[in-house]
């Protein structure tokens, strides 16, 4: 059995696309998922199965949400192993100790990729702002305190790109993969 992490886009957010997290376990379990565990309410969901690969996985629980819960959400679907071996990758800036910054992975939506989501967004604010590439996900970090200056924080969320990404703090990331 592998071990898998999926991360359900945009749950729970000011009272939009509502997903009890129990409920969602009783979800995941009838589609074969076992040892199934959710991570804060924001659609975090570490599981095991015997088969399939990542973009099936996401299209098998993307059905399962839409049947029980009546919302099409976005879902990624990693393998936990693979995250932690991206998270070995990431640069010496990222994941650091400095509560003046804050760090998240861009997980980028199949068939994007994150070298046109880069594109798309545009260079980060120099002086507030960095990003690093590492196969198909996006190490982003950003001053706290100047955020709403950072062009990369404008556009992440804006139509055409949030949409084809989720976004993961450090801190919840690192919690998951020991999960």
């Amino acid at each position: 059995m592998s071990r898998y992490i999926a991360f359900l886009r945009g749950i729970n957010i000011s009272g939009k696309n509502r997903i009890s997290m129990p409920e969602l376990k009783v979800g995941f379990t009838e589609i074969s998922c076992v040892d199934v565990s959710t991570y804060l309410n924001s659609g975090n969901i570490v599981f095991s199965i015997d088969v399939g690969d990542e973009n099936t996985l996401a299209a098998k629980i993307n059905q399962m949400i839409h049947g029980r819960f009546d919302l099409d959400i976005p879902v990624f679907v990693i393998k936990q192993q693979t995250l932690k071996d991206l998270l070995g990758k990431a640069p010496a800036w990222w994941g650091t100790d400095n509560k003046e910054i804050y760090d998240n992975l861009i997980f980028v939506m199949p068939v994007s990729t994150a070298e046109s989501i880069a594109e798309k967004i545009g260079e980060p604010t120099k002086e507030l702002e960095q990003v690093f590439i590492c196969e198909n996900v996006i190490f982003w970090s950003f001053d706290r305190a100047k955020y709403s200056k950072a062009n990369w924080w404008k556009k992440t969320a804006s139509a055409g790109i949030g949409e084809l990404l989720t976004i993961r703090t450090a801190n919840t990331l690192r919690k998951i993969v020991e999960m």
